[in-house]
């Protein structure tokens, strides 16, 4: 399957209207296939659940599933659905596949994290290193640290002999070659980039998360957006519910995007509620308004989920016993009417 590339959203869309909101917790007639595009999406479903971002979270979703099964924990599960999307190399946005930073070379970034004990490991600005996710697990368990950045991050996966990968793959170091021509031409466009975000609700009711991209395309090296910043690209709390960003990480970060999502959700919204109030909350405060590139999935200890996105919103992927599917979430250009959020926006 050819992967989405995302087109940064406009402002020409419809707002977001009461109806949309109010049909949101309500449960529609199950969708009868597998395959994306139905709007209305069951709210709630029987654990284990797993959500992530973007169609090509769908295999992601089905293997953290699959293995959640066989026994291993919800850790396993998250980790192995992840790395499972970066170990596709013909993905533009995540793992080795990934377009390059400004110098030619991959730079990943990645998270994960667990609910109980509210543990978290992350890496960023790696080169040369297949699977991100692991290593910032491995972060998260033998060390007193939560981030490892850069060359501390690489001699960390090296000592642990993690598997290494190419600095760029062919396909990529062409189109970077060719963009490198047009930016001397002074007609360079910077290409668009995703994130996978992936959350897992286990029957026991604990929650799991992992991030992992490859970041912006050809961002001045070093730069770090929101996945692996914890509370920004991902965040979970076991006594409340899980959320995850894709879309511009600078636009995320400022604004903790992650952990608010989970704090709407804690003052009792439901996940789709709490994904629209934060988005809400964001553009009243950002000179851009809804011109955000802003996308963010949830769910909650009840086994609720949800998404929202800004402009036309976003597709993104849900798994459990009974349906794994590509979905599409609202989205929001402009300030909503009625009460959403009331004074908590």
């Amino acid at each position: 399957m050819k992967m989405p590339r995302r087109a940064f959203l406009g402002s020409s869309m419809a707002a977001v209207s009461a109806g949309p909101l109010l049909a949101a917790n309500r449960k529609p007639a199950k969708s009868k296939s597998g395959k994306g595009g139905s709007r209305e999406a069951e709210t709630k479903a029987k654990p284990p659940l797993v959500i992530s971002t973007w169609p090509f979270g769908k295999p992601a979703n089905d293997r953290t599933l699959e293995v959640f099964r066989s026994g291993k924990t919800g850790l396993d599960a998250v980790e192995q659905g992840v790395r499972l999307a970066e170990a596709d190399l013909s993905n533009p946005s995540v793992g080795l596949g990934g377009i390059p930073a400004a110098h030619g070379v991959v730079q990943l970034d990645a998270c994960i994290m667990s609910g109980p004990g509210h543990r978290a490991g992350s890496v960023a600005a790696v080169e040369g290193f297949s699977h991100p996710v692991s290593i910032a697990r491995r972060v998260m368990e033998e060390t007193r640290h939560v981030m490892l950045v850069g060359e501390g991050a690489q001699r960390f996966a090296r000592e642990r002999k993690f598997e290494e990968g190419p600095a760029v793959t062919p396909g990529q170091k062409a189109a970077w070659e060719n963009w490198k021509k047009a930016q001397e031409a002074e007609k360079a466009k910077a290409p668009n980039h995703d994130t996978i975000a992936l959350l897992l609700l286990t029957p026991a009711g604990d929650i799991f998360g992992a991030c992992s991209t490859s970041g912006w395309g050809y961002k001045i090296p070093g730069r770090v957006g929101d996945s692996p910043i914890i509370g920004g690209g991902l965040y979970v709390d076991n006594t409340v519910g899980g959320a995850g960003a894709t879309g511009i990480g600078e636009n995320v970060m400022r604004y903790c995007g992650s952990f608010l999502v989970v704090e709407f959700m804690r003052q009792g919204m439901s996940p789709a509620e709490a994904c629209l109030a934060t988005l809400h909350r964001i553009a009243a405060i950002d000179p851009k308004g809804y011109d955000l590139s802003i996308n963010f999935i949830a769910l909650d200890k009840r086994g609720r989920f949800g998404a929202a996105g800004t402009g036309q919103g976003f597709q993104y992927s849900v798994a459990c016993d009974d349906y794994s599917k590509v979905l599409q979430s609202p989205g929001v250009t402009q300030k909503p009417v009625g009460p959403l959020g009331g004074n908590r926006l």
